[in-house]
């Protein structure tokens, strides 16, 4: 590139550069991106909102339980709440449109919906959902995102088993059972014919539990020992070139 030098010669010498100023200007990283909150991002931004109408919901006098008006819409609410998980995810996806904030926002929201509503639960129906089940299914989500973020700092990415996936699941039916067993243990389905929601209620959240525990181990024992290798690896060459830069001063 030629060096080109003012008539003044009391100014520094500067570079005639061939790109012109606005291609200098403008990123062609930062010009080539949509918005950060696109469609599938506002969907997660409505799930983060959702989850303090949910603990309003559940704890406020405002709706009754009588006729069971609050759980019908305590339940309702986390369903929609949950469907949401897998929309934003499937149009990020098809639209292309799968950005920085996204990916941090959805797990985010998944975490605090899940923690969210089991908190509250200790307090709405204690009799199915105890406090250390409730320690256990948030100590479980830390542990997770402890281990996400750690392979995430050395260059790998933790895909969803399906044995979260299917925990997932199992979460969305135990919390929606415990919510109508506070109004409805039994729910008469046709005829004489009942279905007991106290028993998949309790079924659920053992199961929960189980899975819980079991893909935090397999999420575990499947990355931790390569993110260990690999931080391994790293400090071993750091120390090899600490050696090789002691070697070349000592020969100075």
């Amino acid at each position: 590139m030629p060096l080109t030098k003012p008539r003044n010669s009391s100014h520094k010498p500067y570079f005639a550069s061939p790109i012109p100023l606005e291609h200098n200007l403008i990123s062609p990283t930062l010009r080539d991106c949509g918005p950060p909150v696109n469609l599938p991002n506002s969907i997660t931004l409505v799930r983060i909102l959702s989850i303090p109408v949910l603990i309003w919901v559940l704890s406020s006098s405002r709706f009754t339980s009588a006729n069971g008006e609050k759980e019908i819409i305590a339940a309702a609410l986390f369903i929609a709440a949950s469907i949401t998980d897998g929309i934003d995810g499937f149009l990020a996806r098809r639209r292309g449109q799968i950005t920085t904030m996204g990916m941090l926002l959805d797990p985010l929201a998944d975490k605090l919906l899940i923690a969210a509503a089991f908190v509250t639960l200790v307090q709405f129906n204690p009799r199915l959902v105890p406090a250390w089940i409730a320690v256990v299914i948030i100590g479980r989500e830390f542990l997770v995102s402890g281990l996400r973020s750690i392979a995430a700092s050395e260059g790998f990415t933790i895909e969803a088993s399906d044995l979260g996936k299917l925990k997932m699941f199992v979460q969305i039916v135990s919390v929606v059972a415990v919510i109508l067993d506070h109004h409805w243990q039994q729910f008469a389905v046709y005829g004489s014919r009942v279905v007991s929601i106290d028993w998949i209620a309790r079924f659920a959240m053992w199961v929960m539990v189980g899975l819980s525990l079991v893909s935090a181990g397999d999420y575990f024992y499947g990355f931790w020992s390569k993110i260990d290798r690999h931080v391994i690896k790293r400090k071993r060459r750091a120390f090899i070139l600490s050696r090789r830069k002691k070697r070349d001063v000592a020969a100075i």
